[in-house]
């Protein structure tokens, strides 16, 4: 059993990323397509905290409300973990025959492009059958190909919020919500949290509140009336949380290169 056990495991991360890419990737393609996408305005955004028996909090997110068609006054809730401000216009992606429509969200957290991870997943997953085959050179040539692909996918995700010509606009932290991951116990020590700054910040003349994605396990990470920076996509309304950092295309090209060098060292071999 522990053989066995020992035998498929390695498995797991390639079919983990490979899932959670041809996800993504079906997101993505409905984002793509015409008229797939309107935008509303939210009209209330209430918190709701959900809590297991123990009293540990198990799940919080907050119940959007947005009117679709003014005229008609048609509305819809939506669970989402952002906080909007009331009037703060928001995007609605319309789903397909058997999908309900979907807030967008988390348009600045997808570091690798769909397509990418989910086929670097399964990459992950050959290469780990060549590797207990015990078949080298294909081992070799997916380990190049997921560095190649992983490069890559930093160097556009570089280059296209640098083509975004994002404005950096400022945000104040005025509240810092705390979430409650666990419980002391005798095995465990100390309980344990982790932080999330709400900020308050302007667009347009519109002030607006959002309840960051990034966050920390330290206390005094965040504090109130700190500044932080947001960054704003005139085009599209979408506010990124990080912008095109020098150190996504440093990394980028460094992986990309570790990439071609394995390729070139399974030539090597070849010949």
């Amino acid at each position: 059993m522990e053989n066995t056990l020992a035998k498929y495991f390695p498995y797991i991360p390639g079919i983990i990323i490979f899932l959670v890419g041809s996800g993504q990737v079906k997101t993505w393609l409905r984002t793509r397509k015409k008229d797939s996408s309107t935008v509303a305005n939210v009209i209330s955004c209430e918190k709701v905290i959900k809590h297991d028996n123990q009293g540990r909090e198990i799940m919080n997110y907050y119940d959007v409300t947005v009117e679709i068609d003014a005229i008609k006054q048609v509305q819809q809730v939506f669970k989402s973990p952002t906080e909007y401000a009331k009037g703060q216009q928001v995007r609605i992606y319309w789903g397909n025959a058997n999908e309900s429509a979907k807030l967008s969200e988390k348009e600045d957290e997808a570091i690798f492009h769909p397509l990418i991870l989910m086929i670097g997943g399964a990459l992950l997953i050959l290469l780990t059958m060549f590797e207990n085959q015990e078949r080298e050179v294909e081992a070799m040539t997916c380990l190049a190909l997921v560095l190649v692909g992983a490069g890559l996918s930093l160097l556009w995700r570089y280059f296209s919020l640098k083509n975004k010509h994002l404005q950096q606009i400022s945000a104040e932290i005025i509240e810092i919500y705390t979430r409650q991951l666990s419980q002391e116990t005798k095995i465990l020590k100390a309980s344990k949290f982790t932080y999330y700054p709400i900020v308050k910040y302007e667009i347009n003349g519109r002030e607006n509140i959002r309840r960051c994605r990034i966050n920390s396990s330290g206390e005094k990470t965040f504090r109130v009336g700190d500044k932080m920076d947001l960054y704003y996509d005139a085009k599209t309304g979408v506010i990124y949380e990080n912008h095109a950092h020098p150190a996504m295309l440093i990394f980028g090209t460094l992986i990309f290169v570790a990439g071609v060098l394995a390729g070139l060292s399974i030539l090597s071999v070849i010949l």
